[in-house]
């Protein structure tokens, strides 16, 4: 008799745990570099990514919130750091001052160029390490399907 305990599903448990593990070991290493090398979290250096791939490198701090897993207060505390260092800036909407946006600055693109050379080369070392670029466009693919993020921008400018 074995002693594993048998559960239904028990391959989606193992890919869970599996995916869990492998966020929190590449997490690890490749936020504490980011930190070392450039000062920024991981979350912070998402921020500015999300912030340059938007549209006028702008996005309400809610969508901001929601497109990078933190609350919103998570993601008031971030960006008030991002802001006293001058990579992203707070504007109100002209026509609802309830919203607000973070924008990347000139500082916050200058700061995400020379921070995004070395991530990409650890994350590049990380996966290339374990996987071909079949296995990774697979793997991508399959994790794109649990994304459930929404894109809800309501019809408002930034002042």
């Amino acid at each position: 008799m074995t002693s594993q305990i048998l559960i239904p599903q028990q391959f989606a448990v193992d890919a869970f745990i599996a995916l869990v593990r492998a966020n929190a070991t590449a997490t690890r290493g490749l936020s504490a570099e980011l930190v070392e090398e450039h000062g920024l979290t991981i979350n912070d250096f998402e921020a500015l990514l999300r912030l340059s791939r938007a549209e006028d490198g702008r996005m309400r701090r809610i969508d901001l919130s929601r497109a990078i897993l933190l609350t919103p207060s998570g993601v008031t505390r971030m960006l008030e750091g991002l802001e006293r260092a001058g990579l992203v800036a707070k504007a109100t909407c002209a026509s609802d001052a309830r919203v607000t946006y973070a924008v990347l600055t000139p500082a916050g693109k200058k700061k995400l160029k020379e921070a995004s050379r070395s991530h990409v080369a650890s994350i590049k070392a990380l996966f290339g390490t374990h996987y071909s670029d079949e296995e990774l466009e697979t793997l991508a693919r399959l994790l794109s399907r649990l994304d459930t993020e929404t894109d809800d921008d309501e019809d408002c400018q930034a002042e």
